[in-house]
């Protein structure tokens, strides 16, 4: 049996991007994404509220990476156009609290992370946008996390909030960041 092949597109980028309908509250949908398989195929309404580069143990199993680059958003901003997501739930070791992962049923493709802590956030997986470097990556939006799990050979640029865990203690409360003056190599 041959699996699915995502459908080819013929007109061009600008035209896929573009909007075509509303979000509710009239908020327009640009920025899109989906699984490998394309059953699975979502929009964002907004820009995100931060973007995390996360280094702990469980961003490198679930990427099979080095680490992941999650740009947060209001759940609200976020729908699913095509196909239903399955949920994996993983209990984070830091906090205790459950991690949902959602992910395509047919090829596997992890799309975003809900979060039991943080009921209205999500975490989408950068790379499953049709383009993973729409969002600004910048020291004013943006912290790298959990850099003491980071695998060698990890490059951090200066300017960034950085933390060696969670930018939230166990209990919620916020950790004050190191900003780098100089590039940081772990080894």
């Amino acid at each position: 049996m041959r699996s699915p092949r995502r459908k080819v597109r013929s007109e061009p980028r600008s035209a896929r991007l573009s909007p075509s309908r509303d979000f509710p509250g009239g908020v327009r949908m640009p920025h899109a994404g989906g699984c490998l398989c394309g059953n699975l195929r979502y929009e964002v309404a907004t820009d995100p509220l931060w973007v995390t580069a996360c280094f702990c143990t469980f961003c490198q199993r679930a990427t099979g990476s080095q680490g992941m680059v999650e740009p947060i958003f209001d759940v609200a901003v976020f729908r699913f156009t095509d196909g239903t997501p399955k949920r994996y739930t993983h209990i984070s070791g830091g906090s205790g609290k459950a991690v949902y992962v959602h992910f395509c049923p047919d090829c596997g493709t992890k799309i975003h992370l809900t979060f039991e802590r943080w009921p209205d956030r999500l975490g989408v997986y950068a790379g499953t946008f049709e383009d993973p470097g729409w969002f600004e990556f910048t020291p004013e939006n943006s912290k790298y996390i959990f850099l003491d799990e980071a695998v060698r050979g990890t490059l951090v640029p200066a300017g960034f909030k950085t933390y060696g865990q969670h930018a939230a203690s166990p209990d919620g409360d916020p950790r004050d960041p190191v900003i780098l003056d100089e590039v940081l190599h772990v080894r």
